[in-house]
């Protein structure tokens, strides 16, 4: 036989379980970092429009880190500027993050010398910089415990780098360059390349000679027309295949 429902009891949990919803979301506006409200934290600058999602991960060195305007920087994404917190890292920036720059879920920055993100670049989650590696020069020595190798790195304007990308110490890659998920990068990536792999090789890339080679297998994604309402986007989205390719016939006719 089944047990009876406890109406009284589901009716607590659920009341239960909006009460920690809702404080869940206030604790997420109130704790979330922007120049108007930096909380605990002094960044060297923090533009307009900039938020630190709440809960933040970790961050320090913040005095060397220049933030951008209209950056979206999601949940537990870590930023550091220095092999430690309080340090006195010098006059000039260390982490430099360009406008309009979106750091996805989980991502990590770590600048212990120069890292620069140009404008516009979107990251996907879990995407790892850092500008240090290990050094085994040393084969008896523990590899933690050997002094560590730094070089900087710039990832140029308008990229894209996808989840799980780790982007080396002297990593230099160009502007809007697509970086597959997974990707190890380091070195030198030319402008408009796509690369991929572990290292990351060019798989495709943009010239202006030749175009896209090798050539895209997709046509390109058509841009909304200006003045579209948000009531006729509705309004074709109901649309079925056999209406959309009539439209395309009485497009076509003129």
């Amino acid at each position: 036989m089944p047990k009876r429902k406890n109406t009284f009891s589901s009716w607590r949990r659920g009341l239960a379980q909006r009460a920690v919803h809702r404080a869940w979301a206030w604790a997420q506006r109130t704790g979330s970092v922007t120049a108007e409200h930096p909380g605990g934290l002094r960044f060297g600058a923090i533009g307009e429009a900039t938020r630190l999602a709440f809960p933040l991960g970790t961050v320090f060195g913040e005095p060397w880190i220049r933030l951008g305007s209209h950056c979206i920087i999601a949940e537990q994404v870590t930023l550091t500027a220095g092999l430690m917190p309080d340090l006195d890292l010098g006059p000039d920036p260390v982490l430099r993050i360009g406008d309009g720059v979106v750091l996805g879920r989980g991502s990590h920055v770590i600048a212990d010398t120069t890292v620069t993100i140009g404008r516009d670049c979107y990251f996907g989650p879990y995407v790892y910089v850092t500008s240090t590696n290990h050094s085994y020069d040393d084969p008896h020595e523990p590899i933690g415990r050997q002094w560590p190798r730094m070089e900087p790195v710039e990832i140029g304007p308008g990229c894209w780098i996808g989840t799980g990308a780790v982007i080396l110490p002297g990593a230099r890659i160009g502007r809007n360059v697509v970086v597959a998920a997974g990707a190890v990068v380091r070195g030198t990536v030319p402008d408009h390349a796509v690369v991929a792999g572990a290292p990351a090789r060019v798989v495709r890339r943009w010239t202006a000679e030749d175009g896209w080679q090798p050539p895209l297998r997709t046509p390109a994604p058509v841009p909304i027309p200006d003045g579209t309402t948000p009531e006729q986007l509705r309004a074709l989205a109901r649309l079925d295949e056999s209406a959309v390719a009539r439209l395309a016939e009485l497009d076509g006719e003129g």
